[in-house]
């Protein structure tokens, strides 16, 4: 009974197994990733237009959560960079950044997209994320980085505007280049340097002075943290709220209430379609993260589980006041690296966040937010992947559009849109290309059993006998595709007097491809030619045996290409096949 409730409750079963041992690696990851989460809670509290406590509350309850219901062993789960521009953009369209509703919003989001993980979890529809294709994807994340870095430059030159696509952005503060405060660009730049150099080179200095690879990446981890310390000493020790530099605030004291937030039925409404797409875009890249780590120690991720799992995170982000939460990469490889062994260093973390936020943000009232600001910049400037583009480009130009739709659209559109666009194009072009499949003469390769095109290798063919290959399963959108191109390969070859359809490829054939396929065996009767198929699949034979087109067939169904090739070349007049050479270069296909 206990397995089976562990399936579902995941910290059942590695809970029984818990020891000092494993306490005691969990104790010290906890430090480590609590030490990194604090700065980056704020500063994406800050990206999604929020006031700095409610990156803290969205660390705290979503983590213990997790822990209960995850499957990884090493997700750390919280604020990232996408979801909270997402977060923005999508508030930002019901209020005002700073206002009530606004922050209703952003806690709202957390509930919905909580509740559309949750049911998708429980009903098993995690194959929806699959709708989000790698190319658009990595091209929305891509864009996102550059979007977000953006949206902080204002908080490093010290502007006030506001905007959300990428012209929006960049036109104010060319417009207002002249209101510049030096104080807030010096600490900024030099905030990015440090940050920079640490991330770039202060791991190659602490490994030449001979401190233990491992612990040079901790030092750089810790990076924000110094950067955190060191700028809140400086707008102490100069006074610079007064000279301009807009500081964090005042961070109330204390944990947030917990209850569910007013329901506003309107604003739901309005919050759905964003909801869903954070909701996705959260989940692929959470198990995407969460099954790059578990294969390294080999360990499983369900993905269903772990939609129960964010999903549950996110309603309890809601209940504690935060918004939209998933799992991060930084903070999950930190995680992994630091030797946490179980969820609980989740539950650890938390406890840090709420320490953190009961007795320490007083001290984070003078913090800068240029600060927070190129702390976002350094973390999301690592998503854009440049090489992809051309990689994509190279490989398949129908995902390159795909692809650069959604960037395009992202930049200067919308956060929303640029998903959607390259959702709906990605389908449309998967229809297109599949609506033309490939379709290819082939013959035999002399020697052997095998079938290949005819126009890519030497093989043996017969006149009467036609064989063509259907690399595509067979559906709506291609079932007439196939009818007129087997006709055209009719109708240029009068001596054929038997046509076997390979369906070696074929994994589904719909409704209306079997209407076509009926057809097609009509026609070829009319013209005097028997219609045969072969290596037809298990799964394919079991549902056309429920139909009336292998009994009306007028030729037979063959197991393999080869038992139907031998056997109508003895029923011809033409005897020994003939040799056909392929017209260009010899490939595999």
């Amino acid at each position: 009974m206990i397995n089976r409730i562990s399936t579902f409750v995941p910290i059942l079963d590695w809970g029984r197994h818990y020891n000092r041992q494993t306490l005691a690696s969990d104790t010290m990851a906890a430090v480590i990733v609590t030490i990194m989460l604090v700065p980056q809670s704020l500063a994406y509290a800050m990206l999604a237009g929020l006031p700095a406590k409610y990156g803290l509350y969205a660390s705290i309850l979503p983590l213990v959560v997790y822990a209960v219901f995850g499957t990884s062993r090493t997700l750390a789960v919280g604020p990232v960079a996408v979801a909270s521009l997402m977060t923005a953009s999508a508030a930002g369209t019901i209020a005002a950044q700073g206002s009530p509703d606004y922050v209703l919003a952003a806690v709202l989001l957390a509930i919905l997209s909580g509740a559309m993980l949750l049911a998708m979890g429980i009903f098993r529809l995690g194959f929806l994320a699959n709708f989000l294709s790698h190319p658009v994807i990595s091209g929305f994340i891509s864009a996102s980085g550059i979007l977000i870095a953006a949206s902080q430059i204002k908080h490093i030159l010290g502007i006030s505007v506001s905007g959300d696509s990428l012209v929006e952005i960049l036109t104010p503060l060319a417009m207002h280049a002249a209101d510049i405060n030096p104080y807030t660009l010096a600490l900024g730049a030099g905030v990015l340097a440090f940050l920079y150099f640490v991330r770039l080179r202060l791991k190659h200095v602490l490994t030449a002075l001979g401190m233990p690879a491992h612990a040079g990446d901790m030092v750089v981890k810790a990076g924000p943290v110094l950067a955190v310390v060191a700028t809140i000493a400086l707008a102490s020790a100069f006074d610079l709220g007064a000279k301009g530099v807009a500081l964090v605030g005042e961070i109330p004291q204390g944990l947030p209430a917990l209850g569910f937030p007013q329901v506003d039925p309107a604003m739901l409404q309005d919050l759905a379609i964003p909801a869903l797409l954070i909701s996705l875009i959260g989940f692929v890249e959470s198990v995407s993260v969460a099954q790059t780590l578990a294969s390294k120690r080999r360990q499983r991720i369900v993905p269903d589980q772990e939609l129960v799992a964010l999903g549950a995170a996110n309603i309890a982000s809601s209940v504690s006041s935060g918004f939209p939460v998933t799992g991060g990469f930084a903070r999950s490889v930190v995680n992994f690296d630091a030797g946490a062994q179980t969820p609980a260093a989740g539950i650890f973390t938390a406890a840090g966040i709420a320490v953190t936020a009961l007795f320490f943000t007083p001290y984070l009232a003078a913090l800068p937010q240029a600060t927070l600001a190129a702390t976002i910049i350094v973390a999301v400037l690592s998503l854009v992947d440049v090489k992809v583009l051309r990689r994509i480009w190279t490989y398949s130009k129908i995902d390159f559009i795909a692809m650069a739709a959604t960037i395009l659209g992202t930049l200067f559109i919308g956060v929303e849109t640029g998903v959607v666009l390259g959702v709906v194009l990605s389908l449309v072009l998967h229809l297109y290309r599949t609506s033309t499949p490939h379709i290819a003469i082939v013959g035999n390769v002399p020697g052997s059993e095998h079938f290949r095109n005819v126009e890519r290798h030497d093989v043996l063919t017969v006149p009467e006998i036609l064989t063509v290959r259907v690399d595509e399963s067979l559906y709506f959108a291609n079932s007439r595709f196939l009818e007129d191109r087997i006709a055209a390969l009719v109708a240029a070859r009068p001596e054929v007097r038997h046509l076997v359809l390979m369906c070696s490829a074929v994994n589904a054939i719909d409704a209306s491809a079997l209407e076509s396929l009926e057809e097609i065996n009509h026609r070829l009767k009319d013209a005097g030619i028997m219609l045969h198929l072969s290596e037809v699949k298990g799964p394919v034979m079991d549902r056309l045996r429920k139909t009336d087109l292998l009994e009306q067939l007028t030729g037979k169904v063959f197991l393999s290409q080869y038992d139907a090739f031998r056997a109508l070349c003895t029923s011809t007049a033409s005897g020994a096949p003939d040799l056909i050479r392929p017209t260009g270069s010899i490939v595999v296909g």
